[in-house]
Formats: structure tokens, sequence, C-alpha cells
């Protein structure tokens, strides 16, 4: 499962994820077959708690990449 299939199913739907972000359903179903946007990748993050990583790897090459930092 590619990181944005985990994100919409940790949203019910693409519909569902599209409302939690701003964006239409039809452009999270795009994502799916070109990558979601690098300006996008914080927000999904934010509603559904997929990483950055595992949502562009390429743009966030290590799994703590795109993180809050944890305060101590």
């Amino acid at each position: 499962m590619t990181g944005i299939e985990n994100a919409i199913r940790q949203s019910g739907s693409a519909s569902a994820l599209g409302l939690a972000i701003g964006v239409t359903k039809m452009a999270v179903s795009l994502w799916r077959r070109k990558g979601v946007p690098a300006e996008r990748v914080l927000q999904v993050f934010e509603a559904t708690g997929v990483t950055p990583h595992e949502l562009r790897p390429d743009l966030y090459p290590n799994p703590t990449d795109g993180l809050p930092k944890q305060e101590p």
C-alpha cells in the first residue's frame, strides 16, 4: 500500500481526505497516480498521521524527516 492509499484509508475515503485538507476528491485520486504535491505533504500528515516519508520519500528520505520535534 502506498502512502497516499494509507492516508485515504486513515481518512475513510478520498472525499474525506480532500475535505480535511481543502481539495477535491478528484485531486486526491489523481495523487494516487502522480504522487502527493510537495506543498500538500504536511497537510496530509496533520490530517491522517501518515508520515511525510511514507508520502514522499524523495523529499523526506529519512523516516523522521518532516515530523514535529519531540519536546523533552
